[in-house]
């Protein structure tokens, strides 16, 4: 790819206006009042245009009625007390409560909740817009909790220590101001915390980068510093992993930190010395036991003769003693079809989630005479699986499994024997006794053949008139898997649409060659598989350009954009949620530079060209054939920031385009802060899919 070099620079020469000359730089002040006034015009603008469709109404309400249910699977997972806790929002808690049960009790299909925290009271009571952000316990018995709230959505939080049995915050307990903390408890009266300790104290991106240990009772000031990264670094910002036993001993605390986005170092804590770990940049510390540190690699490690996708362990003694030369031992390597998506510890157990061409198993390994031994549990086959908890009393897991057209199943599984037992399933959403799922490959430009799912009618007419909705993601070594497409299933599905969900390099669906495929100057084989799966569909006459809507959001955003701008030819729909646009100026603009690793530098002149040759915003252009766009994006995205969604609505009207905006002053990165707002953004989104691909 580097040969390409010279060409892409002559493309940024010829490309729209640098950052400096951007007439649209006033959008980037988050909560500026000429920013918000303009996104609220353009509301005003926009929302009666899809509000007043008639269907509108009715998909809103199917949309809260499947948001709001009250027969959902709750989300439980198990907590040190022995209960299983979960947090839940229904419509009589919009806003959530936290609140547990017994395993029996859940077992039995009538569990007795206690509520240990409402956050629509608390929100109530404080006259705060409160969105719940978890709460992390410190074990063995997880009652002193660390709660996040934050203001409307957004990353940022302020934290509060609360006991989980009395049901109330710690009166003089650990508290922490609104901030993008990162903090673990040591023991229970000591955390290590990463955070804004002095003004300006975060890296480019925005993320704290000093560690330090507080001590219950002392102000932040007198905390004591243990690690410093740099303003510079990449990434999310240093944090820590604490390993413990099943008792909740510490076994090791470890320092990792962010180069980039997917480089970092490691540093054990030895008292209050970080010593250097010998682990490749692309790594990623997955749990502790029995004496051994599970590592999943995301890069060759040549030298150990480890390869990219590897899970591996070392003895913890050697660890200690000799961080700075680790020796490997293998516990998995996955085939090429294979990809680890998630790994969990029981107390004797360890327990993988593993993709096979895109569907899902789980394997139990146990460590006898120094080698792992793996068993298969027996689940549903095609299908995702996902580990949701495990418990470190015992053995036993709490597993999800969904497929796109079986309601999903909660299971109660045991690592070292016996059948799984189906604790929940949900009930159907939508009709699919007529519906099918099928498994395609599109071959993308450089000959990699690329996977996609369809849902649809049985009797779909292969004449190239089905509305078609095309979604994917295509970054950050995140899997689309298969998933209960409830709400896709009765606002699009049941209504004569077909679904597809698109495999693309840039995820991690078979393991980190798929996502290393695409960083950086390779990041246009991601838009190629993209384009290649589009095409595919046309060409088995699943649909037509006309026919043809697609949707992404966040990363997914920018694949939007990206496909606006490249191949307009191919869609008659784009649902561009919550985007980066901007890949000129993304790294100054929230928490863009902590994506460099994933996009390049535009700092880096051969980078820089491979930006500007993608990057929708310097891309867009007048007198192009652009279907009607709709955008969407929230005040309160404190993450990628809504400048890049009004910067690309605010040039399309520059260019006489027709597009429509919606902007949710509340939200945070999911663009919505709570269940009804969630239904109302779904509502608008089929609204249009229907008023571009229907009518």
């Amino acid at each position: 790819m580097r040969v390409l070099g010279a060409a892409l620079a002559a493309v940024f020469l010829m490309g729209a206006a640098a950052p400096e000359d951007d007439p649209y730089t006033w959008m980037e002040e988050i909560e500026g009042a000429r920013a918000l006034e303009w996104a609220k015009a353009e509301n005003a603008r926009s929302l009666p245009q899809l509000q007043n469709d008639p269907r509108y109404a009715g998909l809103y309400a199917e949309a809260l009625k499947i948001a709001t249910a009250k027969d959902r699977i709750p989300g439980v997972w198990f907590a040190g007390d022995g209960s299983l806790r979960d947090y839940w929002q229904d419509a009589d808690h919009v806003r959530g409560i936290w609140r547990a049960a017994s395993l029996d009790s859940y077992r039995g299909g009538n569990p007795e909740w206690r509520t240990i925290l409402d956050i629509d009271a608390l929100a109530k009571a404080e006259k705060a817009n409160w969105v719940w952000k978890g709460a992390d316990c410190l074990a063995p018995d997880d009652r002193l909790c660390l709660v996040n709230l934050s203001d409307g959505g957004k990353d940022a939080v302020e934290i509060r220590e609360f006991d989980a049995a009395a049901g109330k915050f710690v009166e003089g307990g650990f508290r922490l101001p609104e901030g993008k903390h990162r903090v673990d408890w040591i023991d229970q009266d000591t955390l290590l915390v990463v955070t804004e300790w002095n003004k300006g104290e975060v890296t480019t991106s925005g993320y704290p980068y000093i560690a330090k240990l507080l001590k219950r009772g002392q102000p932040l000031s007198a905390a004591k510093q243990v690690f410093t990264g740099q303003k510079a670094d990449g990434g999310y910002g240093v944090q820590s992993i604490v390993l413990r036993d099943p008792d909740g001993k510490v076994q090791a605390v470890v320092i990792q930190r962010p180069l980039d986005t997917f480089n970092a170092e490691y540093y054990l804590l030895v008292g209050d010395r970080p010593l250097r770990l010998d682990l490749p940049k692309k790594s990623s510390i997955q749990g502790y036991l029995d004496g051994r540190v599970i590592i999943s690699l995301e890069e060759d490690w040549s030298a150990k003769g480890m390869k990219e996708g590897d899970l591996v362990d070392f003895d913890l003694a050697a660890f200690r003693n000799k961080p700075a030369a680790l020796t490997p031992s293998l516990v998995l390597r996955p085939t090429l079809s294979q990809s680890v998506e998630q790994v969990a510890t029981t107390r004797g157990r360890l327990v993988v989630a593993l993709f096979d061409n895109v569907k899902g198993q789980v394997l139990s390994f146990r460590r006898a005479n120094d080698a792992w031994a793996s068993t298969k549990l027996d689940l549903p086959a095609d299908s995702t699986i996902g580990i949701a908890s495990a418990s470190e009393h015992d053995d036993r897991l709490i597993l999800n499994v969904t497929s796109y057209l079986t309601p999903s199943s909660q299971w109660l599984a045991d690592a070292s024997a016996g059948k799984p037992e189906q604790l929940r399933t949900l009930p159907p959403r939508f009709d699919a006794s007529d519906m099918k799922v099928e498994q395609h490959w599109a071959t993308s430009k450089d000959g990699t053949k690329v996977p996609y799912f369809v849902v649809s009618k049985k009797d779909v007419n292969l004449d190239g008139s089905n509305p078609t909705l095309l979604y994917a993601y295509g970054g950050f070594l995140v899997s689309q898997t298969p998933a209960y497409a409830a709400t896709a299933g009765k606002l699009w599905l049941e209504k004569g649409g077909v679904y597809v969900v698109a495999n693309i390099r840039g995820g991690g669906e078979f393991g980190p060659r798929w996502h290393n495929a695409g960083l950086k100057l390779n990041r246009m084989r991601v838009y190629d598989d993209f384009f290649a799966v589009s095409e595919d569909l046309i060409a088995r006459k699943i649909t037509n350009p006309k026919k043809l809507g697609i949707m992404g959001g966040s990363n997914g955003g920018l694949l939007m954009g990206v496909a606006l701008t490249k191949r307009p030819e191919l869609y008659n729909a784009v649902v561009i949620q919550v985007p980066l646009f901007d890949m000129i100026g993304y790294d100054h603009i929230g928490a863009g530079s902590s994506w460099i690793g994933e996009y390049g530098d535009p700092k880096v002149p051969e980078e820089r060209a491979m930006l500007m040759s993608y990057s929708p915003y310097q891309n867009l252009k007048p007198g192009q054939p652009y279907p009607r766009v709709f955008i969407e994006t929230s005040t309160k995205d404190d993450r990628v920031h809504p400048a890049h969604a009004r910067k690309a609505a605010a040039r399309l009207k520059e260019y006489g385009y027709d597009y429509l905006y919606y902007e949710n002053i509340d939200g945070g990165h999911a663009a919505a802060a709570n269940l009804n707002e969630r239904a109302m953004r779904q509502a608008l989104e089929y609204t249009y899919l229907m008023q571009r691909l229907m009518d």
